[in-house]
């Protein structure tokens, strides 16, 4: 049996919409076919464009975190 959502899913949008070279939101980080329609979609289909964003969120952190690692102190950082 599915869980029901009591509550609403939130849109991920922040406003920053611009594609990086991939396709992806560089504000939400979602694809363009997961933008699309946001609020038409079902809530199983949103809760699980939810659950990938945290993915790529933690990805891009951990690369953002490697190459902080890795330069030199003082050396800004640039995440796209």
């Amino acid at each position: 049996m599915d869980q029901l959502e009591l509550f609403d899913l939130p849109n991920p949008c922040i406003g920053v919409c611009q594609s990086n070279s991939r396709g992806y939101c560089i504000g939400c980080l979602r694809s363009r076919e997961e933008r699309f329609n946001w609020h038409q979609k079902p809530v199983e289909e949103r809760a699980h464009i939810l659950k990938l964003l945290a993915q790529r969120r933690a990805r891009l952190n951990a690369k953002a975190k490697k190459e902080q690692d890795a330069r030199p102190s003082g050396e800004s950082l640039d995440l796209f």
